[in-house]
């Protein structure tokens, strides 16, 4: 049975703190109950769980945290929020403080290695959701005093805009991950004029837009996002060493379920001998104690349990990922025949005399998508100077905008190098 992650502060403590952050200056707290979410075990648990994953791999800088992205963005919304009321948008002390605490929970949900591993522990649950069960958690510890910002987290608020500075093709959200993760790569073409961006937010229809003198900072945002994604997040390398570490914790995950016996910690241990769905999660409520006890660190701990592992599949998967030995990457804008893959998994029972179900551990296929700019969602809206709203992809004098506004898929195949 998990300990319970419960907190009780002192009402003596100085709760007006300021946080120095690389990337925004400081950061203040200027609310006692923020101050609270933040020392909640909960939302401690992020300090261990990278942003980006396993991108260190290739960028040795991208070792921040999802601890850092929240405050960020939670800087972000504050800022946004003031502008929006220099402009007459009516927003209350108690709307801007639950706008606040929405967007500082928006991914208490991650799991470890944040979007690495997020179908690989669970059964198809995603983040958003967990992030969910969370909040409401936390309700219920504060006494419903999240209630309000539960509403703007899931779009159930009357004031939509609120929502979207939460969650939309342009949040704060976005800004923050884009310039801290620009930042912390070193990928200069990632950055963003985050500061002017939000001077020209506005409100319409309540809905946010951005001022017609804005357009040209939302063309370089769009252009930025693009080149982040195929430079950082959609990396072919970055991609391959995640591949392996799934198919890692698949092969644990067979292992145990055949009733073998592996090292790693409670946590780690349970998700991998169990199958959760998010229904689980109010069937069982122990359950979100386990998941705010799994972090980086024990699935690093897990791997380096498994190092020397009887099963060869699993070893050599711990090893290449511990050790960087990584597979070798082949891209193509199309997808690979069956032709091939099959060649190179034949390839892969011979060398390592094993069956063609386990080949498919070390031989793997995979597309992946990039879309800078979706039209089809909640778009980015432009407030001419006529009064006129108009899509960017529209208002744009610039064709790219409508290029990037096109998905591109990319397909991938990963395989030992020795193989062939």
């Amino acid at each position: 049975m998990p300990i319970a992650l419960n907190l009780v502060t002192s009402p003596r403590m100085n709760k007006r703190k300021i946080f120095n952050d690389p990337v925004h200056g400081f950061i203040t707290i200027p609310h006692e109950l923020i101050f609270d979410v933040i020392e909640h075990p909960y939302f401690q648990r992020l300090r261990r769980i990278k942003q980006l994953g396993l991108t260190d791999y290739v960028y040795p800088g991208a070792i921040h945290t999802r601890f850092h992205h929240a405050l960020g963005a939670f800087h972000l919304m504050r800022k946004a929020i003031s502008i929006l009321k220099i402009k007459g948008v009516k927003i209350s002390p108690d709307e801007e403080l639950a706008a606040c605490i929405a967007i500082l929970l928006h991914d208490i949900g991650h799991g470890p290695f944040s979007h690495a591993l997020e179908h690989t522990l669970l059964q198809g649950v995603r983040h958003e959701d967990i992030s969910r069960v969370y909040i409401h958690r936390l309700n219920e510890h504060f006494k419903g005093k999240l209630r309000l910002a539960i509403e703007i987290f899931e779009g159930r608020y009357r004031k939509k805009f609120l929502h979207q500075l939460v969650s939309s093709q342009l949040d704060v959200d976005r800004l923050d991950y884009l310039t801290r993760d620009s930042f912390f790569t070193g990928v200069n073409e990632g950055s963003i004029a985050t500061e002017r961006i939000i001077e020209m937010m506005n409100v319409h229809n309540d809905e946010i837009v951005i001022d017609q003198k804005g357009i040209y900072s939302i063309e370089s945002f769009i252009v930025s996002r693009r080149l982040m994604y195929w430079q950082v997040y959609l990396h072919k390398t970055v991609l391959c060493v995640e591949m392996m570490l799934v198919k890692a914790l698949e092969r644990a995950k067979e292992l145990m379920r055949r009733g073998e016996k592996l090292g790693g910690s409670p946590a780690l241990l349970y998700f991998l001998q169990n199958k959760v769905r998010l229904k689980d999660f109010t069937k069982n409520p122990a359950l979100l104690e386990y998941h705010a006890q799994l972090d980086d660190v024990d699935v690093i701990s897990g791997l380096k349990h498994w190092l020397n592992a009887p099963d060869k599949i699993l070893r050599m998967l711990c090893q290449a990922v511990l050790h960087r030995k990584l597979f070798k990457i082949e891209i193509s804008n199309r997808a690979f025949s069956y032709a091939k893959i099959r060649k190179l998994n034949q390839a892969a029972m011979k060398k390592y005399q094993i069956t063609e179900a386990e080949s498919a551990y070390l031989v793997f296929s995979d597309a992946t998508v990039n879309h800078a700019y979706n039209p089809n969602e909640n778009r980015i809206n432009i407030l001419m100077n006529n009064g006129e709203v108009i899509d960017i992809a529209l208002a744009s004098d610039q064709l790219n905008i409508s290029v990037l506004s096109v998905p591109v898929t990319k397909y991938y195949v990963f395989y030992p190098k020795r193989l062939v």
